[in-house]
């Protein structure tokens, strides 16, 4: 195709990260609360059975759009479910098609690397409860109904049958114009579990012990001796009934938020690295130049390394350049973040979900409960960075925000502990409305910290808008797109203050976040420099240094609500971007918030 971008074989060893992502900018997309680009293709009643442990009502029906956030539809009323039980039960129509229709808005605002949630079929929002894993979602597509009947007339354990259906066709689509501008995507996959309604699962319910498939989860039959009837226990994911764990053998003994040993059922290996290799090289050609660029790797820290071990090998010899990101969060949630420096060996994953850099720059600039002073914040972050090669700290997925966290306004706004009651349910004063001047202020400073760092910056879908939200489902909410005019949001029915505000795309965000992106590609110390901090007594500016080859840059953070003197030395050097600043340039001070690179 004219115009594509050639994907030339790297001289790279296994254990190397890819250079690409070392130097992205990711935007993590939601689809199905991204654009609906196709309303032929919305989903039904039937798409989302076996969604929840509710069933869906007979009077079900597509969310609009701009449906206020916080108010119950009418059928949603008549379930007699708390908001947030049948929130799960929503759905406003994104697809493919929309993520397709919004990559000139991904080119203006100067994405490099698309990072999508779940787009496998499966019967959930979030589709982290797969039907199937080498096809993509019917809503997705152009025909609902005849790809669920391609799909049927498949043996979904040989890859001899699968076939390629509109929705399929449709992704392949998205990740060559994705290509063609020069934009990765990954895809975010959990190989720890998958939906009850799996191809596998539902055979087991059809055929209990007598399915050829009933080893691949961690199931136990019993016969009632009276009757004669079969009935089965499993294993859920965190206990979650919908969500069947695959069977892990050979392990050793797991402990929360460390790494075991072991792998999984030989079988299901196997049928993951086909589902695998059909995106990675979708036309069998061994170029990869039509398939995906890497996977984000849901709950990794549940899965036996082992597998993990295979599974790089596997990836890494069809695409070399092919990027592994991890999902490794929590030791003792919510105090205790575990040590990834297992799984950022080489042997595993190139990066991680970089949620230990939010938590600690967080209690910085928030100054949340659980904040810190200016030599805190330091000596976390150089301990949290220094531990790995500079190869895998330029990789590290930095993420101020995701679908599981509040939204960056809403998060800096809240002084709570990170990810404690971090929603109105779970606390009636946490704030969900727009948030006031200083809170905003505070955030871009946040932000240029995020573009001036050590590590690659991950933006969540919306918050350039200047989207707000509280924690997972609020953070979920449909996009602010210009052309969409809102009613009115109005504060949940948890919530013991009110508010009203109609909900709107802001412009100065966009601007803001373009201008962080530019900064970022324009120079490569940002992206593969290396990183010092300097501290100086009784001085209460955050700077640290960037250097690569003859390039040094000087980054000054002034989180404060005063204004800081600066010292003779830092005159002369060239001001390169500033931010919270008045028309004046910097001189012998620094107003409160804000925050500028200087050319050493």
């Amino acid at each position: 195709m004219e115009g594509h971008i050639p994907y030339a074989k790297s001289n790279l060893n296994n254990n190397d990260t890819p250079l690409w992502a070392r130097q992205a900018i990711w935007y993590q997309i939601l689809v199905e609360r991204f654009y609906n680009g196709n309303t032929n293709n919305d989903p039904t009643k039937e798409t989302c059975e076996k969604a929840t442990i509710d069933p869906i009502p007979e009077s079900w029906t597509l969310t609009p759009w701009s449906h206020n956030w916080y108010k119950q539809e009418e059928w949603a009323q008549g379930t007699g479910l708390d908001f947030y039980r049948a929130v799960q039960m929503r759905r406003y129509g994104g697809d493919l098609d929309g993520v397709i229709e919004k990559i000139p808005y991904l080119v203006e605002l100067g994405i490099t690397a698309v990072y999508l949630n779940p787009v496998n079929d499966a019967p959930s929002l979030h589709k982290y409860d797969a039907r199937y894993y080498h096809h993509i979602d019917v809503t997705f597509g152009d025909d609902i109904t005849g790809d669920r009947d391609l799909i049927l007339t498949e043996n979904a354990d040989d890859p001899n049958t699968w076939q390629w259906t509109s929705a399929d066709l449709k992704f392949l689509k998205l990740v060559n114009l994705l290509h063609h501008h020069g934009i990765k995507i990954i895809m975010d996959f959990s190989w720890n579990h998958t939906g009850i309604s799996f191809w596998a699962f539902q055979d087991i319910i059809k055929n209990k012990s007598q399915s050829k498939y009933k080893d691949w989860y961690n199931i136990h039959f019993k016969v009632d001796p009276d009757t004669g009837s079969e009935t089965f226990k499993y294993a859920g994911w965190q206990g979650i009934s919908s969500l069947p764990e695959w069977k892990k053998v050979e392990t050793t003994e797991k402990r929360v938020g460390e790494p075991f040993d072991g792998n999984l059922d030989a079988h299901v290996k196997d049928h993951i690295f086909k589902s695998c290799k059909r995106w990675i090289d979708p036309y069998g050609d061994g170029s990869c130049r039509d398939g995906i660029d890497g996977m984000r790797l849901d709950v990794a820290e549940d899965v036996p390394v082992g597998f993990w071990r295979e599974f790089r090998q596997f990836v890494k010899s069809l695409n070399p350049d092919f990027f592994l990101v991890g999902e490794n969060w929590w030791s003792e949630w919510p105090h205790r973040l575990m040590d990834t420096t297992p799984w950022l060996q080489g042997d595993i994953f190139d990066s991680v979900m970089h949620y230990h850099w939010f938590k600690v720059v967080r209690g910085y600039f928030v100054q949340s409960v659980d904040g810190l002073s200016l030599s805190g914040l330091i000596n976390s972050l150089e301990a949290l960075i220094k531990k790995f090669p500079l190869q895998t700290q330029q990789a590290l997925m930095n993420v101020a925000a995701s679908h599981d966290t509040p939204r960056l306004l809403t998060s800096f706004h809240n002084k709570n502990v990170y990810k404690l009651r971090c929603k109105p349910s779970e606390d009636s004063s946490y704030f969900t409305g727009l948030p006031d001047t200083e809170v905003r202020r505070l955030a871009r400073l946040l932000l240029f910290h995020q573009f001036t760092f050590i590590g690659a910056p991950h933006i969540w879908n919306g918050d350039e808008m200047g989207m707000v939200g509280a924690d997972d489902p609020d953070n979920r909410k449909p996009l602010w797109w210009p052309d969409i005019i809102f009613d009115e949001e109005t504060q949940s029915p948890y919530s013991n203050y009110t508010y009203s505000f109609v909900p709107g795309f802001n412009p100065d965000c966009f601007e803001f976040y373009k201008s962080l992106i530019a900064l970022r590609k324009q120079y490569d110390v940002l992206s593969l420099g290396d990183l010092n901090f300097i501290y100086k007594e009784n001085f209460p500016i955050l700077m640290y240094q960037r250097k690569y080859g003859d390039q040094v840059f000087l980054v000054l953070i002034n989180v404060n609500s005063f204004e800081v003197s600066l010292p003779n030395e830092f005159a002369g050097n060239e001001l390169i971007f500033r931010v919270g600043f008045n028309e004046n340039p910097l001189k012998e001070v620094m107003p409160p918030l804000s925050g500028c690179i200087l050319s050493v």
